[in-house]
């Protein structure tokens, strides 16, 4: 048993133990390239949340974390076979509802630990923020850490080197041969304020890319995931200590 994940806890260890900070992995069910599952963002999000969790508990922080949410937004995709959309007003609906048990049991800190670019968190952080002002509600995008590019050379966002390096890693049985791979090529908006990024519209997947990745991924290795999800998981357990011992009414300097 890890008493830092709620899943392979009991009612009688449970009902002993005072948490300070509940973690939610958040990911998706979705097309990754011809070689990537539809777990992708979910088994990556999980791992990485209970490495983390399990790090920091070793030094002292009191965190649990909660069951990984499996489906996202994916409005962007509705003519991708089971790619499975919930819309940003039910992933409102269920956070509000979590929140409320939360904050009835006396834990008043939650990390949204992010695992799809799809999700959009912010607005409705600031939503439950309002209603609830003596929580503490943060996210954690992991796939936004600035020093990835320090592990991985080609960009992407979707089942690219990142991304399988990591499940090459994480679940290499159920990463088809890379040969078998689409190049994950991007078509980019013909309107140049779109390709600048200052002007946004939500990208029409299947317009977008032919084979649903986004990124190169040929240049992916189980060494440069193991690397990167070691990086990962310490900076992420260095931000839960430090949440776990935070005042969060005092968080200002």
């Amino acid at each position: 048993m890890k008493p830092y994940l709620l899943a392979e806890s009991n009612w009688k260890t449970i009902k002993e133990e005072n948490f300070n900070l509940v973690i939610l992995p958040w990911g998706a069910t979705e097309a990754h390239n011809y070689h990537l599952p539809y777990a992708t963002d979910n088994i990556q999000a999980e791992r990485i949340a209970e490495e983390a969790a399990r790090i920091a508990w070793q030094n002292g922080a009191k965190v649990t974390v909660l069951p990984t949410i499996p489906f996202g937004v994916n409005t962007g995709q509705a003519d991708i076979k089971l790619d499975i959309n919930i819309n940003p007003s039910t992933q409102l609906a269920i956070l509000r509802d979590i929140v409320q048990v939360l904050r009835r049991q006396g834990m008043y800190k939650l990390m949204i630990l992010n695992g799809h670019g799809g999700n959009d968190f912010k607005p409705i952080i600031r939503e439950l923020g309002l209603e609830f002002q003596d929580m503490f509600i943060c996210l954690c995008n992991w796939f936004q850490f600035k020093g990835k590019m320090d592990f991985f050379k080609q960009p992407g966002d979707h089942a690219d080197e990142m991304e399988t390096s990591l499940m090459l890693y994480l679940s290499p049985s159920l990463v088809r041969p890379l040969q078998e791979a689409g190049l994950g090529a991007e078509k980019k908006n013909r309107i140049l304020a779109f390709r600048e990024g200052w002007v946004w519209a939500e990208r029409k997947w299947s317009q977008v890319t032919e084979d649903t990745g986004i990124g190169d991924p040929t240049a992916s290795t189980i060494e440069k995931g193991e690397r990167f999800f070691c990086e990962i998981t310490n900076r992420i357990a260095e931000v839960l200590l430090e949440l776990d011992n935070a005042n969060t009414n005092d968080l200002y300097i």
